[in-house]
């Protein structure tokens, strides 16, 4: 069924934020459009960086320019990378008000994430450290680097929050780094998380998880979130009261929808609500995707990067006169380090109205190179290059 979107001139599309989303919504558009688009990406940085690559940097892997993919590189038929912060969207006319200019749309599709704000947790900012934002990851490899032993506490500060297994997997690898510097006998590492289990979606993937927090004596805290930190003692102050010494504390910090999008109405209840089936918003040829969405899915990369596919779909769909998509499946597969080389898959599901589901492979070494061909495979599409 034809949605009436112009041809002639072409179809102006802007896409507010250049992660996983952004990225996979662009090149799809403009590998089967091309000029039959005018599409602007808007992105307040100059490069990308996968998620888990942060780890990669954190625990000395690779280095930051390795992980770093830059947007001068998207250079594909029709689509145009702008490095700016967006001021104002107005989802009624459709226009972007960014540090750059403004820009009209025929297409708008928000996909602009969660930003994290360490200093919404009383004591994070001066006795923490957070290892999901880049700046914080990157800064922790001189950290850990130079920690000479002693309780590291891994602790979730609210919910939602960003790739559910990421603490676990920092555990583990931080179980690997001590041991390799010859610090583990003479340390503690203890996670606190508020999920009751790893990955509740997963039965396998949190017994795997478990099992491997037992063998290497981690310390599980479920259920439980870490609601300040007491810089003096040392001391991390629980939802439920209790408290728990450190002596080194790395956080998951609270996520929140960018102040832009709060302020342009476009949330309920903190995040953007969306059809669960076709990631529209309430406004017409207004899409959202990914992390700053309340679809029901995890806010991970892999699940904006299929919400996106179905968008691309939809406005491929609409300009061709062609049937509409398939609807939105909530699936996506996630990688979960072990540390030792060991890599497992989770394969999960989430669908509204149904409990999710989900699937465990390995770990082993093979996934671990299954993982490299996941990450090989969207830098050359996306960027159009190898991974560094």
């Amino acid at each position: 069924m034809s949605t009436g979107l112009p041809l002639d001139p072409p179809l102006r599309v802007v896409v507010l934020g250049a992660g996983f989303g952004g990225l996979e919504l662009t090149t799809r558009l403009a590998d089967e459009l091309g000029a039959a688009t005018d599409i602007v990406l808007v992105d307040r940085t100059d490069s990308f960086v996968f998620g888990f690559s942060k780890l990669d940097v954190m625990f000395g892997r690779h280095t930051v320019a390795q992980v770093q993919h830059a947007y001068a590189d998207v250079v594909r038929p029709g689509v145009r990378f702008v490095q700016a912060d967006v001021e104002h969207i107005d989802p009624v006319a459709r226009t972007v008000e960014t540090s750059a200019g403004s820009f009209e749309a025929d297409v708008l599709v928000v996909a602009l994430g969660a930003d994290l704000d360490p200093s919404a947790t009383p004591g994070l900012v001066e006795d923490g450290h957070d290892f999901y934002t880049e700046a914080g990851a990157f800064a922790l490899r001189e950290v850990l680097d130079a920690f000479p032993g002693g309780h590291v506490m891994v602790g979730v500060t609210s919910t939602p929050f960003k790739c559910p297994p990421a603490p676990s997997e920092v555990a583990l690898l931080l179980d690997e780094h001590l041991r390799d510097r010859g610090l583990r006998e003479q340390s503690r590492i203890s996670l606190v998380l508020p999920l009751p289990r790893p990955v509740p979606p997963s039965p396998d993937a949190s017994d795997a998880l478990m099992a491997a927090f037992d063998g290497r004596g981690i310390e599980f805290h479920p259920d439980a979130v870490v609601r300040g930190l007491d810089p003096a003692r040392h001391c991390a102050v629980l939802a439920d009261g209790r408290e728990l010494d450190y002596d080194l504390f790395l956080a998951v910090p609270a996520h929140r929808a960018p102040q832009v999008v709060v302020r342009s109405g476009l949330t309920v209840d903190g995040w953007i609500p969306v059809d669960p089936e076709t990631l529209t918003t309430r406004w017409p040829s207004v899409y959202a995707v990914g992390d700053v969405t309340s679809v029901g899915t995890p806010k991970a990369g892999v699940f904006a990067e299929g919400q996106a596919s179905v968008v691309a779909q939809a406005i491929i769909a609409g300009l061709r006169d062609t049937a509409a998509p398939a609807a939105y499946d909530g699936r996506g597969v996630c990688y979960v380090e072990f540390g030792d080389a060991g890599v497992a898959m989770v394969d999960v599901t989430f669908r509204s109205g149904q409990a999710p589901t989900g699937a465990l492979e390995g770990p082993s070494a093979d996934l671990a190179a299954v993982k490299r061909e996941f990450e090989r495979s969207r830098v050359e599409r996306w960027f159009g290059a190898q991974p560094g």
